[in-house]
């Protein structure tokens, strides 16, 4: 025993040098800043810690694959059925010109927010506005994450609805995949089957306390977008072959004011289909090696991309003009291929498993960021297992209850989720590396910045006049 205690205390003591070492600078004042760093890291929100505070945890640090899966899977959400009617609006080549350009402009916002976050040695995005802007600052960025990730995922939860339960639109009902194999039942109800989701499946997902923990679900949910990808263009390749489908456009139809003010409604949808900035902290926190986030972040960045043209371009070439807002509901009558049926259910199914498997993490986002705001000095969450409990069974009530009683949100979240993801993604990345509170920043990184700020101000409030002047026609007409 005595043998095993000198060890140990030989152990500590080293720790505790190498802590010193590693924290301080050998003057009082130094060690009072690295105290006060300290204080502040083991308080600040939005962290998930690879050392927890009752000692040393086995976890070594997150693989670059399961990086690139977990940030992949934040980027490719609900986003990609909506593209396909973006490519309709603007034409074959300026639609997947825009994607491009898109991926570029989020991989420079990303970088921006990396490059200050290292050179402050800042660990979460809410801290970084917190340091540049102040408190309202953190608070302004945490609001915009808290109600564009409570919108995506209730619009999750709605689609999972659709396709597993059905749903009825203009007084037509669409059969669910449950209610076409089996008949309309009370245990395949909408209410029923969202239930059983939100215990089955959410409840054991959301639970877990590293990002990294989810790499094998965002592995499959890359994978499930990739079937989805590879059926559409294998149908359409078909399709093409037989002669039967028709020539897309490749520029838009321009026939007046009011065609050149639609095309701007294409731009939140682009501009949020790559919105993961909220994650990018926490997947950097969780690496062995830090440096590696760049390359994580452009690799995720060129696979998602590689989906969005590939689903983009063969799902407006296999539906054409007739390619709806949601490409999926275009999955629900004959494709005019055998099989027609079996095609349609396997795109459905393969698709609503990719919702479930990216709803944790969008949802471990929402949660850190809401803990953040409503308890900004307590210590970590990850550490507070009941705090962890609450805040996580009142998010998923309060998502499923929404989804029950409001299903009819798109309208409403083509504002304020559209306003937020702006905000996160282009508008406060911008605002930082101008403010330039690290003196990094370079004259291309600000002309880069105020083209951002330019851009997203101006497209997006097109775009938000556009979509209430056809919320207002439709109510005239209705």
């Amino acid at each position: 025993m005595g043998i095993d205690l000198t060890k140990l205390h030989i152990y500590l003591r080293t720790a505790t040098s190498k802590k010193n070492m590693a924290i301080g600078d050998g003057s009082s004042n130094g060690n009072q800043q690295s105290a006060q760093k300290e204080i502040r890291y083991e308080t600040t929100p939005l962290l998930p810690l690879k050392v927890e505070e009752d000692g040393f945890h086995e976890f070594n640090g997150a693989s670059f694959s399961g990086a690139v899966f977990n940030l992949s899977t934040t980027i490719v959400g609900a986003g990609i059925m909506a593209l396909p009617a973006s490519i309709k609006m603007l034409g074959i080549i300026p639609g997947i010109l825009m994607i491009i350009i898109v991926a570029l402009l989020t991989e420079a916002s990303i970088d921006m927010l990396v490059r200050c976050s290292h050179q402050g040695k800042i660990t979460s995005y809410g801290w970084l506005m917190g340091e540049v802007f102040g408190q309202w600052g953190r608070i302004a960025l945490q609001a915009s994450v808290i109600i564009n990730n409570v919108g995506v995922l209730i619009v999750y939860m709605i689609i999972i609805g659709d396709v597993l339960s059905g749903t009825t639109s203009a007084g037509i009902h669409h059969r669910g995949i449950l209610e076409g194999w089996f008949g309309a039942h009370l245990w395949n109800s909408r209410p029923i089957v969202l239930l059983a989701t939100a215990l089955l499946v959410f409840a054991p997902l959301v639970s877990f306390k590293r990002l990294d923990s989810l790499r094998y679900t965002s592995a499959l949910s890359v994978a499930l977008a990739v079937v989805f990808v590879v059926i559409t263009a294998g149908i359409a390749i078909i399709k093409l072959f037989n002669g039967t489908v028709a020539m897309p456009k490749l520029f838009p139809e321009l026939d007046g004011l009011n065609s050149i003010w639609n095309l701007f409604t294409a731009v939140p949808v682009l501009v949020t289909a790559y919105i993961c900035h909220y994650n990018v902290h926490s997947i950097d926190n969780e690496l062995e090696d830090r440096t590696q986030i760049k390359p994580i972040v452009r690799t995720s960045l060129v696979l998602c991309s590689s989906v969005y043209i590939a689903t983009s371009f063969f799902a407006y070439l296999l539906f054409g003009e007739g390619t709806l807002d949601d490409v999926l509901a275009n999955f629900d009558a004959n494709l005019g291929i055998p099989f027609s049926s079996v095609f349609d259910d396997i795109v459905r199914v393969s698709y609503a498993a990719h919702v479930m498997l990216v709803f944790p993490i969008v949802f471990f986002a929402l949660r850190l960021n809401l803990d953040g705001l409503l308890f900004p000095t307590s210590r970590h969450i990850s550490h507070d297992n009941k705090r962890f409990a609450i805040i996580t069974i009142t998010l998923l009530a309060v998502i499923y209850l929404a989804a029950i009683l409001i299903p009819s949100i798109w309208d409403a979240f083509q504002f304020t989720g559209a306003t937020a993801a702006v905000l996160i993604g282009f508008i406060f990345p911008a605002m930082v590396i101008l403010r330039d509170s690290y003196g990094i920043a370079t004259k291309r990184d600000k002309v880069l910045a105020v083209t951002m700020i330019v851009l997203a101000v101006l497209s997006n409030s097109v775009a938000l006049y556009s979509d209430a002047m056809n919320i207002f026609r439709k109510k005239e007409v209705a």
